[in-house]
C-alpha cells in the first residue's frame, strides 16, 4: 500500500480483515480508519474485482474509485505507516 504496489483500497481491506487476526482491540486507533473504508467501498458497491482490473471500467467506476482512493489515503495514510511499523518483524 505505502510503496503502491497494492491498490491502496484493497490493502485498506485487508488491513481490517488483520484487525482480528492480530487480536487488536474493538476500537484500536490504527484500525479504526481501515473500517470506516470498508464500510465507503460497501456502500458505493467497489468490489475487489474492480481494484483489481483497471481495463474495462466506465469513466463513473474510475471517478468513484479515484475518489475513494484520495479519501482513504487522507484519512488513513498515517496509520497505514504505523501499522507497518507496529508489525514488522
Amino acid at each position: 500500500m505505502l510503496n503502491g504496489t497494492l491498490h491502496y483500497l484493497l490493502g485498506a481491506l485487508e488491513l481490517e480483515q488483520l484487525r482480528h487476526e492480530v487480536g487488536a482491540y474493538e476500537n484500536d486507533p490504527d484500525f479504526l480508519p481501515f473500517i470506516a473504508i470498508k464500510m465507503d467501498i460497501e456502500q458505493m458497491s467497489i468490489s475487489p474485482q474492480m481494484l483489481k482490473k483497471t481495463n474495462n471500467q466506465s469513466a463513473q467506476d474510475v471517478q468513484k474509485i479515484t475518489e475513494s482512493t484520495q479519501w482513504a489515503k487522507a484519512i488513513s495514510l498515517q496509520q497505514c505507516a504505523t501499522l507497518a511499523e507496529r508489525f514488522s518483524n
